[in-house]
This record gives structure tokens, sequence and C-alpha cells, in this order.
């Protein structure tokens, strides 16, 4: 048993070291991808609503920011992830908030708890989720009062943001690919290229 964790600590150790071998180039796309995407959804915040309803800029987008610039490779910043993660998280927050009385430490939990489960299902676990779908049940009245349109924004436009950032800004250099190589959208765009060569 002893000889088992102190392998696991030197396995730890060592993806904890390669982890934070990052290209200096890489933190800079990083930096600028998290800050086209967070100033574009701000920015049409600022066109749309006053200062004191800041419902499109909602926290867990900076969480997403972290995976989809910080993290392009990871299974849980790809786009199926990204978009259908906040969605489906969304759904089940706001469904939470309409079921059942404004009991927060009912509400909260439930909510989180359910978009887990739901993320499970769909095969779209995307962390930031989690607060997407505890925003929903905790943040007052403006978020509230949405309804399902919560869902489609803040959440989904802020998503479709996010990503066309992500598009732009992960595929500048030749070491950047998003979605990453062996993501599910690549595997069938791949396939999808391979059987029209065949066919023709």
């Amino acid at each position: 048993m002893k000889k088992h964790l102190q392998r696991q600590l030197r396995v730890y150790r060592y993806i904890f070291y390669k982890e934070t071998l990052v290209d200096p180039k890489e933190h800079f796309w990083s930096f600028i991808g998290a800050f086209v995407g967070i100033f574009s959804i701000a920015f049409t915040q600022s066109l749309n609503l006053p200062v004191s309803e800041n419902i499109f800029l909602i926290g867990s987008f900076g969480a997403s920011s972290v995976l989809v610039y910080g993290a392009i490779q990871s299974p849980l910043a790809q786009p199926r992830n990204l978009i259908g993660g906040h969605v489906v998280s969304a759904i089940a927050g706001v469904t939470v908030a309409q079921l059942l009385p404004d009991i927060i430490w009912l509400t909260a939990p439930l909510a989180v708890a359910s978009s887990i489960v739901a993320m499970q299902i769909t095969r779209t676990l995307h962390p930031p989720g989690g607060a997407t779908a505890l925003i929903a049940v905790s943040s007052g009245t403006k978020i509230a009062s949405l309804g399902y349109w919560y869902v489609l924004s803040p959440v989904l436009s802020g998503c479709l943001i996010l990503f066309v950032v992500a598009l732009v800004f992960n595929n500048i250099t030749h070491k950047r690919h998003y979605p990453s190589k062996q993501s599910r959208l690549r595997r069938s765009r791949r396939k999808h290229i391979q059987t029209k060569r065949v066919a023709s």
C-alpha cells in the first residue's frame, strides 16, 4: 500500500510539473482570448442594459474562460461541454427555481446536484455549469424574473460568444488547436472528410 501511494505521489508531481511548463506564448494567447471573450459579453451588456442590471455577465463565464482559453486540450473545455454543460445546467437550475419555494438551503444544493447528474447523463460535463445552476436559484429577482429565458440569454448567448472567440484565438498559432484533435467534433469532421474522399 505504501509503495502504491508513493508511486501515485510521483505521478501527481510529474503531472503538476508538466502542467506548469507552459510556453510564454500560451500565456499571451490565453490572456488575449479570455480578455476578448469576457469583453465581448460585457460590451454587449453595456449596449443593452443599464450598469445595475448586469445579468449577461454571470460568474460562471469567468470559470469557463479558464478552461476554453487556458486549458484548451481538456475534455471539459470542448465545445459540446462548454455549450451543452451551461445550457443543461441552466435548465436544471431554472426548473428547481420554478418548482420549489424560495428556500435557499433546499434549492441551491438541489440545483447544483441536478445539474451535475444532467451533465453526466448528456455527456456535457463542464465544471462551471454547477455555478450556472446555482446562479439560477441564488441571484435574486433579476435572474429569477427571466425564468427559462435565462437559458437563452445570458447563458446560451454568452457561451456562443466565448466559443466563437475561442475558435479564433485558439487556432491562431500552429501549436494551439480548438477543438482538441481528440474531441468528438474533430473526429466526426475527419470521418465526414474520409467518407467524401471514398465516395469520390
